[in-house]
Formats: C-alpha cells, structure tokens, sequence
C-alpha cells in the first residue's frame, strides 16, 4: 500500500518509534534504577558503569519487544503514553521514597483511597510526569507515523521482536555473571526496572485473583467454645487497637530519648520492646497479623480463610471494628463495623480525614447498641487508627498538640531536615500516645460491668531517611529493622499480671502471636488455637 506522508514532514515507522521510546524509558525513566545500580559498592568505577550501560541496553532491548507488539499506526502512540505516564510515575516514588514497586506495593495501590492519594500529590510527581512523559508524548504527538499495509508493518514488528530478544540473550550472557551476582544479592533490583516493574507486578496480583478460589473464605473455629467463667467474674472487655506505621524505637517506653511517651508513661502499661511485624505494608501485615496460620503459613496457604474477628463471632462474643483508615482489607466483611467518624466532632475531623480522639468518641453508645446476650459473653473492640501514617506526618497530630518544633509540612520528605521530619513523625507518636491513654482511661470506666484489657500494636514500621529510605513497603527480605519492629503495649488493670507481663517484656515476639493472645484473654477454645503462642499464658491466673 501506498505511504501516506503527513504535511508536517516525514513519516515516522511505528517500530522506529518504539525503539526511540524503549532507549528514553530505558535511560531517564530509569534514574533511579541507575542510582541505585551505581550506588552498589561491587559496582563502583567503570566497571560499574560498564554494567549499568549493558543492563541499560538489556532494559531497552526487553521493554521494545513489548513496544513492537503495539508497533501499528494507530496503536503505538496511545500505548507508549501508557508506559511513559506508568514509567514516570514510577521513577517519581522510587526515587523520592525509596520504594519498589513490587506485588505488595501495587496491593498498596490498589487499596489506597483518595485521602491517601491527596497524600501523595506534590509538585516532584507533576515534574516527573511532565518531564519524563509529557515531553516525550508531546513530541510523539507531533509525529506523523507510516502507513503500511498489515503484513509489511508486522513483517517489520516481527523482526525488531526478534532482534531485541537477540541482543538481550546476547547481552544476558555477557553480562551474567554481574548481573546474576547482583539479582541473588540485592533482589529489590527487580522490582526498580519501570515500568515492567508495574507491569509484573499488576499481572502477579490478577494471576493470584484468579487463583484464589471464589465463595466466601475457608471456615475456623467449627469447635469454638468459651471456657466457663469463675463464679462472680465479669465477661472481657478486649480492646485492641490496630497502630499504623508506628516504630517501636520512637517510643519513650522502649528509651527513645524523647518524651514521646508522656501520658502512657504514668500508667500501668508493659511495652514489649522485641516485636517483629507480619509484613512491611498495611495491606501485606493486617490480614496475616488477624490469622492463626503464622506469618510463614499465612504466605503459604491456598485459599482464603476466616480470621480472628469471625472466631470470636462465632464464640457468642460482640465483635465490633471502629475505623479511622482507609478500611479492613476485608478483616471485618462478615462483623459489625463503624467508622470513626459517624458522629465524631467537627474539631476532629476535617478534609474527608479525622484525627484518632474520634476513635474514642461515643464508646459507651457504641458498645450498648452491640447486642445484648453477646456483650454478656465478652466484647472484642478493634480501632483501627490513621496513627503516623505517611508521608503527611503532620496531618496526625492536632494543631495545638505538637511538642516537637519545627516541624516538616511537605510530602516531599527529602526537602525535609532530619531533625524537622523526626518532629513530624514523633507527633504523630505523641498523639497515639493520647490516644491510648484515653482509651484506657475509658476501659477503666466500664470495669463495673467487665474485665477491661487494652492491647496495642503496630501494623508495620516506616523509614524516616535512614540509608536514603523514606515511608514502608520494602519486601520482606530486604526491609530494614526500621520498618518491622513495631511497638507492642498492653495494659490490664491486675497488678499481679501486669508484673508478671512486665518481666517479659523483652522476649522475641511478633504478630504470629495475636490471633492467640486475643484469643486466649476472651477465654476462647479451639483447634486453632496455640498456647504457645499466647503471651498472656504464663500470666494468667490458673
């Protein structure tokens, strides 16, 4: 067929544009992969920088392959768009935060709700998209693109797949022996490659959609029971309060040097100071930390199945989730629920957001319209708290509760000093410690009609700067301390067990022991169940 030619100059073959497409994202869509790969000491010098051009060339060679599928007349351009904007995006919070887009953190994405995404917005991300895609897609914008018939433009995609999977096996074997030294040692590398990161990534969470198998989740607790009361006991009040985003080694009670801690610190409570999260994201550690399978075992498993909350449920106890987030990553589908902010004060709440005092608002009223016959069995309360969640740390705290000055008030935690983004975050942590005290000042109120215990835990920790890192998600196997050792408190009002508690306060825990704990406190019987992994066992009363 005859080449049509566009009056603005000469056609542009949809192969060659996607090769020109793949060298840009490959290069300054990937600045921070380049960053990261030259920042590694094995490959500091020019050998270094001998390998990060042939993985350059690598990325370039695998990311047209996929671009020439799309190689037609009218495809290429909207196609490259895509991967330009995904790219862009990208490189914008890899390289501010210090994250990689892998399966969780696209979980993450997934999940987050439009609070969390103003959250995010700033004027590095338009820069990012402005200049690592709107300039490119300006430009391809500008192009005319060639007219060929059907077979002679996949005649010409045939041979650039080919001849990029060519030179990327060639370059596979030249390279192989940094490059899978570099893959076994720093894994995270895989998952900084854009936009096939987010690509990967997308289709890893619909291959696992599909795999799961549909209906509702795998039963638990068929031979639940509760054990009998002592004569004259009062049924348990249970309240666990679910952190987010809290660092054990910023709380005072643990020695941060800081008075983060003030309130807490004249109560009764015992800090667990040895406490390792599930996962390094609310979306990877919420449902494992609510499941007696165990971090291991809840990776692990093949179907979906009932959590702490349906088994107390299913015990005759109340059972009601109080949220302050973004929502329960499906924990509390099949219980009651409410949110925060249903009749919370206009003071607390603002900007579709509220602040966590509204967890504490209208308790009593919530916990008598829990029905009847169930509260006289036992309660299980779960807040959910919006806690130091980043990166507007200071957002979490109220105006005229923040000890720590000056603070930072950017999204843009790397235009930030070290000392102002620590007051940021250690407010957020000043202000769960508030929280806490008001809802143990709360318990104690209701100890006429029940036996109250409090339990506090964070969901995940986060990076504050430390090794260039900023906010949570890392994988598992390469997160640092900082973002899965989360702070554990509990407070009862005996004496006795609180002193015997006390006394094992450093002892290695994690959230493998929560289903257990809780489970044990509310007197709960079933196969499921771990004594070993209950910490209050040892402390309870025969």
């Amino acid at each position: 067929m005859r080449e049509v030619i566009d009056r603005s100059g000469h056609p542009w073959n949809p192969v060659t544009l996607a090769l020109l497409i793949s060298l840009w994202l490959a290069t300054a869509g990937n600045w921070p992969l380049w960053r990261a790969v030259l920042a590694l000491p094995e490959h500091a010098g020019s050998r270094g920088l001998v390998f990060a051009a042939g993985f350059a060339a690598m990325v370039a060679a695998f990311t047209f392959a996929l671009l020439a599928l799309a190689a037609w007349r009218r495809a290429i351009k909207p196609v490259a768009a895509f991967f330009l904007i995904s790219a862009a995006a990208c490189a914008h919070f890899m390289g501010s935060y210090g994250v990689v887009i892998d399966p969780t953190m696209m979980t993450n994405v997934v999940q987050t709700n439009l609070t969390e995404t103003r959250d995010l917005l700033s004027l590095r991300l338009l820069a990012s998209l402005l200049l690592i895609a709107g300039l490119p897609m300006v430009w391809l914008a500008r192009l005319p693109v060639q007219r060929l018939g059907w077979r002679a433009q996949a005649g010409r995609n045939l041979l650039g797949i080919a001849a990029s999977l060519v030179a990327f096996v060639v370059l596979l074997f030249a390279l192989f022996a940094d490059l899978s030294a570099t893959m076994r040692n720093h894994k995270q590398i895989r998952y900084q490659i854009s936009p096939l990161n987010a690509f990967y990534s997308t289709g890893a969470l619909l291959r696992q959609a599909q795999a799961s198998p549909s209906g509702p989740p795998e039963a638990i607790g068929l031979d639940v029971r509760l054990s009998p009361p002592a004569p004259g006991a009062r049924p348990p009040l249970f309240l666990l309060v679910v952190g987010e985003t809290a660092r054990a080694d910023r709380f005072s009670l643990n020695g941060y040097g800081r008075p983060t801690n003030p309130q807490l610190a004249t109560l009764d409570v015992v800090s667990f100071r040895n406490v390792t999260s599930c996962g390094t994201s609310t979306a990877a550690s919420l449902p494992c930390m609510f499941s007696h399978l165990g971090r291991e075992g809840f990776a692990a498993r093949t179907r979906d199945q009932e959590d702490l909350l349906d088994l107390a449920q299913r015990a005759g106890l109340a059972v009601l989730w109080l949220d302050n987030q973004s929502g329960c990553k499906g924990l509390c589908d099949r219980v009651p629920t409410a949110k925060a902010s249903d009749g919370a004060p206009a003071a607390l709440c603002s900007d579709g957001e509220c602040l966590d005092e509204a967890l504490l608002h209208g308790l009593d009223a919530r916990l008598a319209a829990l029905p009847a016959e169930r509260r006289a069995r036992g309660v299980l309360l779960v807040m959910h708290q919006m806690g130091s969640h980043g990166p507007a740390y200071w957002r979490r705290s109220p105006p005229d509760l923040k000890p720590f000055q000056p603070e930072c008030e950017t999204n843009a935690l790397q235009q930030c000093d070290e000392q102002a983004l620590g007051n940021a975050y250690d407010n957020s942590i000043a202000y769960t410690d508030r929280v806490l005290a008001g809802a143990i000042g709360w318990l104690k109120s209701q100890r006429s009609a029940f036996e109250p215990t409090l339990l506090y835990v964070s969901d995940h920790g986060e990076s504050l700067g430390e090794k260039g890192l900023y906010l949570h998600g890392l994988p598992y196997s390469v997160a640092p301390r900082e973002q899965t050792h989360v702070p554990l408190i509990v407070w009862t009002p005996s004496a006795q067990r609180t002193q015997c508690l006390a006394s094992l306060r450093d002892q290695p825990l994690s959230h493998d022991h929560l289903f257990h704990s809780v489970a044990g406190a509310l007197g709960i019987q079933a196969s499921e169940y771990r004594v070993a992994l209950d910490l209050f066992a040892a402390c309870r009363a025969p």
